[in-house]
């Protein structure tokens, strides 16, 4: 097992968010988590991964568009 297991508070600073949101998203199940006795983990991966899902792109806009 090599993918490193961060904590709640890890995953809020690396968010730029406070750590109610993780918990939240741990709550509502909506990413995958690790209970170590009655700790919880997220995998970095899992992190990364959510990021990535989240990403919204820019749009390209093209020259002599009209709106």
């Amino acid at each position: 097992m090599s993918a490193r297991l961060l904590t709640v508070d890890q995953v809020a600073e690396l968010l730029g968010t406070s750590v109610r949101f993780p918990r939240r998203l741990i709550e509502e199940r909506r990413i995958t988590f690790v209970k170590v006795g009655r700790h919880v983990r997220i995998p970095e991966r899992v992190v990364e991964a959510y990021i990535e899902t989240h990403t919204v792109q820019p749009v390209e806009r093209r020259i002599g568009a009209v709106a």
